[in-house]
């Protein structure tokens, strides 16, 4: 089958075409996915798992129809039926003609989209829902603090923040996006460029950062007493996995912080293309790339400041 592997190790990795790697297949409860588009996370070149898989196959977010199932598999998925997945973190390998998949990874596509719209909306969908639903109590009068809120993550929950909560939304991103972000609900903008942005913010008690770095430290002022800052930046913190507090907890003691990995949560997925398909939320753009150029697709991935997420079509 054709797949796209990244061979190296994280220090100098290099994405390569292979038209030849073995079809998986299926044991237990497993579900074989043929894969018609894959999207591409630009930074999974960094994450280690991906380097401890025999195939080393990248690859998270597909969307494609189901070719066969594991002999223990009793569900409600059908041959043939459409679906999209979020593979998880540990496992991947969805950048290829065939992956295999579990129940919790999979729900039916979105029919007012095509598998290319489909393969970019799992992560950033299911990292914005479970931001807004898993850590805080998010109610109308929240103030809620996002930021990078241009990218793939951040429109998913500017989206989804209003929708599910109807809370008060503070956009960080730059100029340019800020009109877009006032049509998906945010009802302030905050440019980066601004000098001292932090300070110009309202108390929020709610910070969903998804950029990390610099950005993530000038949060905490923002944040009222007894906040909350829960981050997906990459790379992680240093306080990230429960090894050191962070050190602006030494002036914002009360603030409570935390980093988390996104785990596959079939029914969030299903009500993810619920929603799509009755327009309460809006697909990314995308820009679509054949397996051939694959290798191409990777390098646009990796550039700052597109407005499309990459897919790969199989």
């Amino acid at each position: 089958m054709k797949a796209v592997q990244i061979l190296g190790d994280a220090s100098s990795p290099k994405i390569t075409i292979n038209s030849s790697m073995p079809k998986p297949t299926t044991i237990d409860s497993e579900i074989l996915i043929h894969v018609h588009a894959a999207g591409i996370t630009g930074d999974e070149t960094t994450w280690p798992e991906v380097y401890q898989t025999p195939s080393r196959i990248p690859g998270h977010d597909i969307s494609g129809t189901i070719d066969s199932f594991g002999p223990a598999y009793k569900g409600n998925l059908k041959i043939g039926q459409d679906v999209f997945a979020m593979i998880a973190a540990d496992r991947g390998e969805g950048q290829a003609e065939y992956v295999v998949c579990t129940a919790e990874e999979i729900a039916p596509k979105p029919s007012s989209l095509s598998h290319a719209e489909a393969a970019v909306l799992p992560i950033p969908a299911l990292t914005a829902w479970e931001a807004v639903e898993d850590f805080v109590k998010i109610r109308p009068d929240t103030r809620v603090l996002v930021t990078g809120a241009s990218g793939a993550v951040g429109k998913q929950f500017v989206q989804l923040v209003k929708h599910l909560t109807q809370a008060h939304v503070t956009a960080l991103a730059s100029a340019q996006n800020h009109d877009v972000l006032r049509d998906l609900g945010a009802d302030e903008v905050i440019d980066y460029a601004s000098p001292h942005w932090e300070s110009s913010i309202a108390p929020v008690s709610f910070v969903f950062d998804t950029v990390g770095g610099e950005v993530l430290s000038k949060t905490w002022e923002t944040v009222e007493e007894g906040g909350t800052i829960i981050t997906i930046g990459d790379p992680a913190p240093a306080w990230a996995f429960g090894n050191e507090e962070a050190p602006e907890s030494l002036k914002y003691p009360s603030v409570k912080y935390k980093h988390f990995i996104l785990s596959p949560n079939a029914k969030r997925l299903a009500d993810v293309a619920s929603m799509l398909d009755k327009g309460l939320l809006r697909p990314l753009d995308v820009r679509i790339f054949p397996f051939d150029q694959g290798v191409a697709a990777w390098d646009c991935a990796k550039q700052r400041g597109r407005d499309s997420k990459v897919v790969i079509e199989f």
